[in-house]
């Protein structure tokens, strides 16, 4: 099976149809058809249902498409090894997070990467969960890191730990000095939660589900910068975990108290990457340094 052919291929498969691959590779429609063609014939399957609104990968297809990403992310890791042999190396780390992990921490563990790494550049995409977990499927970063509830499918877990959902509080709030609250405690006060597709919010609105509480947050946002503002200077409560806020508790600015319930404490923190994929050096040096800094934080969060 060609590169080329391979390329193509994942193109009309991202792309749902011959015309859509042919606009994004600037390649005639008629090449690209031969080389599928050619593909199909090698693997004795087709690899497309033909559907008016386009081109749906069969069964075979699937399967083929999860091996041409990783052939094809190989062959550029191989490629920018041997450039960097002559210094022309791309020498970057493509990297998917969600918001609570990206804010604080990672920007100081591409800090203290780059002292052993000087010549390294990071890209990073900020998302929710699932678009970190798709962009590692796919290939288009090296690595993911994200709050997690249930299993995700073509993704590899290099770090996993357990991650729960802390009740955040300015360090004079009436409830700062338990060693836990219920959901019930919660609300006595103003709640500051993200947004509905965030593993917090989920795992809160689950939580009320089968405690029958019912709360309603007097603030919600998609971003939690504006949460800590507002749990700072009031008697508010935010929903968050160690590992986002640990940077404002060394200050003494918030406090974080765990919750008494079996839903927020479900979570984990993970890192992921592609299925079957082989990292270069750097990347794997810098998911070593993740997990050793991870571990240093979450080691100092309070016991559930």
């Amino acid at each position: 099976m060609h590169g080329i052919a391979l390329r193509y291929f994942v193109e009309v498969a991202q792309a749902g149809s011959l015309s859509g691959a042919s606009e994004r590779l600037h390649v005639a429609v008629s090449a690209i058809s031969r080389q599928i063609s050619k593909l199909e014939e090698e693997a004795g399957a087709p690899l497309f249902e033909r559907a008016a609104r386009g081109m749906v990968l069969s069964e075979a297809g699937q399967l083929l498409l999860a091996h041409a990403r990783r052939t094809l992310l190989e062959s550029e890791s191989v490629l920018q090894e041997i450039a960097g042999l002559k210094g022309m190396a791309r020498n970057e780390i493509r990297m998917a997070a969600v918001e609570g992990v990206a804010r604080v921490f990672l920007p100081l563990a591409m800090v203290r990467f780059r002292r052993d790494w000087p010549g390294v550049r990071f890209d990073l995409h900020v998302g929710p969960s699932h678009d970190v977990a798709r962009r590692v499927a796919e290939g288009s970063v090296e690595l993911g890191m994200t709050f997690n509830v249930e299993r995700v499918s073509g993704v590899s877990v290099r770090y996993s730990r357990r991650a729960p959902v802390h009740a955040v509080m300015a360090a004079g709030h009436p409830l700062a000095r338990r060693r836990n609250v219920s959901l019930q405690d919660l609300g006595q006060y103003p709640l500051a939660l993200t947004g509905l597709g965030t593993s917090s919010r989920h795992l809160f609105e689950m939580g009320c589900l089968l405690e029958s509480v019912q709360l309603e947050p007097t603030l919600t946002c998609n971003d939690s910068s504006p949460l800590h503002g507002f749990v700072l200077e009031s008697d508010a409560v935010m929903l968050s975990g160690y590992i986002s806020v640990a940077w404002s508790l060394k200050r003494e600015e918030l406090v974080a108290v765990p919750i008494s319930n079996a839903e927020l404490q479900s979570r984990t923190l993970q890192i992921y990457v592609m299925e079957g994929r082989v990292l270069p050096p750097k990347a794997e040096a810098f998911i070593a340094l993740l997990s050793r800094e991870l571990d240093l934080v979450l080691d100092q969060g309070p016991e559930v």
